[in-house]
């Protein structure tokens, strides 16, 4: 593999070539990736500090809001400053290890997002064994499955791109490292590559999608055995988690589930589930969680306090 790879650096083309555009996208990105770390960093702090977030679902919630900033911290920093460079490149080192930690902590969030609709099916669908079914323990270990998920998936990603030969032309057709432009760079046919990354990317989240779609249609089905205010308030807990998986995955399927191509389309819904959705999560959990809210309330009026 050395002795074939001629390229140690990449070019890679951005969103957009117009420098003013490039400006422009700058002033509007930058504060988008700091209200996603402060946002989702809020989160942490509170299900951390409050105890009446300690429940299965807020324990999930952090474990989200977690993988969230180191998700949106993989790809956005570097996007956001190659829009104020000339000549935008990155290693092939570089390269690699971003695909590597954004395919990572892709799939842990989808994992993560399984979980938490398994956590809302428990609830709903079997409340007098929900505190022995979600114990601290299970919370704990469904988490560090995902994590663990997540990193498997992104070894076998990085393991097929490795091997490939990279000898020229060195310009990679997105604004961050993906499996499919660098696939485009490879001296070799990459058919066979291709089809196993998107059968491992596609695949995961299709079915997980499914999953997470068959999971609410059974916890709709229970709910009419509810009393209304109880519906009332499943439905308003499950809202915000429907919301979110549609967010994330319409974009991933799309993305994932057909054959590559170059089409400027495609960087733009990239740019809506690498930088837009991480900030619109801890949005959509505060703004229809009472509870979370509470919580901010909490904190804000300690901070307060602590200032007099």
């Amino acid at each position: 593999m050395a002795r074939e790879n001629n390229v140690t650096e990449l070019i890679i083309t951005g969103l957009f070539q117009d420098p003013n555009v490039q400006k422009v996208c700058f002033v509007l990105f930058l504060p988008v990736y700091l209200a996603t770390v402060l946002g989702n960093g809020l989160i942490v702090a509170m299900v951390t500090v409050s105890k009446s977030l300690h429940s299965p679902m807020y324990i999930f919630l952090s474990s989200l809001s977690m993988v969230e900033i180191c998700y949106s911290s993989t790809v956005v920093p570097k996007f956001i400053t190659d829009l104020l460079a000339k000549v935008k490149t990155i290693s092939l080192k570089g390269c690699l290890a971003q695909i590597f930690f954004f395919h990572f902590l892709g799939v842990a969030e989808i994992f993560l997002l399984v979980v938490m609709a398994y956590d809302r099916y428990v609830a709903i669908c079997k409340p007098l064994h929900y505190m022995n079914i979600m114990s601290r323990q299970v919370c704990h270990i469904l988490v560090a499955v995902s994590w663990l998920g997540g990193f498997l998936h992104s070894i076998i990603q990085v393991f097929i791109t490795i091997q490939l030969p990279f000898c020229g032309p060195n310009v990679i057709d997105h604004y961050f490292c993906d499996l499919q432009p660098l696939f485009k760079l490879a001296c070799t046919d990459t058919f066979v590559q291709s089809v196993i990354v998107m059968a491992n990317s596609g695949l995961i989240a299709l079915c997980s999608f499914l999953v997470l779609v068959s999971s609410y249609v059974i916890i709709l089905v229970n709910l009419r055995n509810h009393s209304a205010e109880g519906r009332h308030k499943a439905l308003s807990t499950c809202a915000s988690h429907i919301t979110v998986v549609v967010l994330f995955f319409g974009p991933a399927i799309f993305l994932y589930m057909r054959p590559s191509s170059t089409f400027t389309e495609d960087k733009l819904v990239a740019v809506f589930y690498t930088v837009i959705t991480p900030m619109l999560n801890p949005i959509i959990y505060t703004l229809r969680n009472a509870e979370v809210k509470n919580a901010v309330r909490k904190l804000w009026g300690k901070k307060n306090t602590g200032m007099k």
